[in-house]
Parts: C-alpha cells; sequence; structure tokens
C-alpha cells in the first residue's frame, strides 16, 4: 500500500521540483517506513527496487521525457538489475535515492541509482532498460534518442553520448536471456 501512496505523491509533486535535464542527477527524498521492513527489522531488499522506480519516474517526468514517450505510446521496462547493499536502512531512517543515465548500447540504457544518507551511500545498482510500443514491438536505443517534438531528440541528449562503463556492457553481455522461445542453458548441467 505504501508505494501506491508514494507513486501518487510523486505524481502530484513532480512538477514542484525543478526541471532536468536527462545528463543531470535526479534527487528524491524518502523515509523508511513501517510497511518497508523486513523480519530483521529494516528495509527488505525488494523495497529497495520498487522505490528505485519511483526514482526513474522522477527523472523521466522532470526531464520531459514521459511526455513525449507517452504521446508516441512508448513505454520503459526493466529487463535486468544489479544491486549491491553496503548498510541497512532503518525505521525512520531519511534517505535520498539518485537516478542517472549513465549510457547505453544498441539495445538498452543504464541507470545507476544510489540510496544515500547524510553523503555516505548505503546501496548501488544499474538497470538496464528497453522501450516498448503499446502497438507492440521493441525500440532501439536509436530511435528513442532520436525521437521527439523538441529538436534534440525525444531524449532531449545533445551532449556526447556517454561512454558505457565496461563492466556495465560486461554484465549486459552475461545476464541476457536467450532470444525467442531457445531453451536457457542450465547452470546445473555439469553438477
Amino acid at each position: 500500500m505504501n508505494l501506491w501512496l508514494r507513486l501518487l505523491w510523486a505524481m502530484l509533486s513532480w512538477r514542484s521540483r525543478s526541471p532536468l535535464t536527462l545528463n543531470e542527477v535526479s534527487r528524491r527524498s524518502f523515509r523508511v517506513w513501517p510497511s518497508d521492513l523486513d523480519t530483521f527489522a529494516h528495509m527488505n531488499n525488494g523495497k529497495f527496487l520498487s522505490i528505485q522506480d519511483l526514482g526513474r519516474l522522477d527523472l523521466m517526468h522532470r526531464s520531459g521525457a514521459w511526455k513525449t514517450y507517452k504521446k508516441l505510446g512508448w513505454y520503459p521496462v526493466v529487463v535486468a538489475t544489479t544491486i549491491t547493499y553496503r548498510k541497512s536502512l532503518e525505521l525512520w531512517q531519511k534517505f535520498d535515492l539518485e537516478s542517472k543515465i549513465i549510457g547505453w548500447d544498441d539495445l538498452a540504457f543504464y541507470i545507476e541509482q544510489r540510496f544515500v544518507v547524510d553523503g555516505e551511500m548505503y546501496a548501488k545498482s544499474v538497470i538496464r532498460i528497453r522501450f516498448l510500443k503499446k502497438s507492440r514491438g521493441i525500440l532501439t536505443t536509436e530511435q528513442v534518442a532520436q525521437a521527439g517534438p523538441d529538436g534534440l531528440g525525444g531524449f532531449g541528449w545533445p551532449w556526447p553520448r556517454p561512454e558505457l562503463p565496461q563492466w556495465v556492457s560486461d554484465w549486459a553481455a552475461t545476464t541476457a536471456m536467450p532470444k525467442g522461445k531457445e531453451p536457457a542453458p542450465s547452470l546445473w548441467q555439469n553438477l
């Protein structure tokens, strides 16, 4: 239930925060609620992933990209994520979620998101995102970057394209799923 309340607040409040360009960092403040806790009385690892959705939504809204993509019938989907936890977030603790696009390849965009308390990073993740069309189909990153009425491309990226860190490219290749109905190789075949 609390994610619905947070989502409603995100949808109602993004206009009150300053506009962003897509090469900037989106920062949203949150507090750990009782419903975020797991049996060990710290924020559940799944809640980190759910709250990250709100950070990406904030970046898209405040940059104006959401409006463009909605008009075109496009929407982003997460295809992979990796997260590293350094410290626990405790009940009522305030934290900031930072979200930034770190690059893209031919198929997907990559966003880094950090959970920060008083300047200290508690967790960090990288998310791989693809764009789909409501009319069915997958968009390439080039199609997404070139679309839009603003003359800069729907992605609004007039700056040099950021070079994707090599470890992110390696991670994306390692975690890629087989295409179509091809069965995935089993890790347990040799056990």
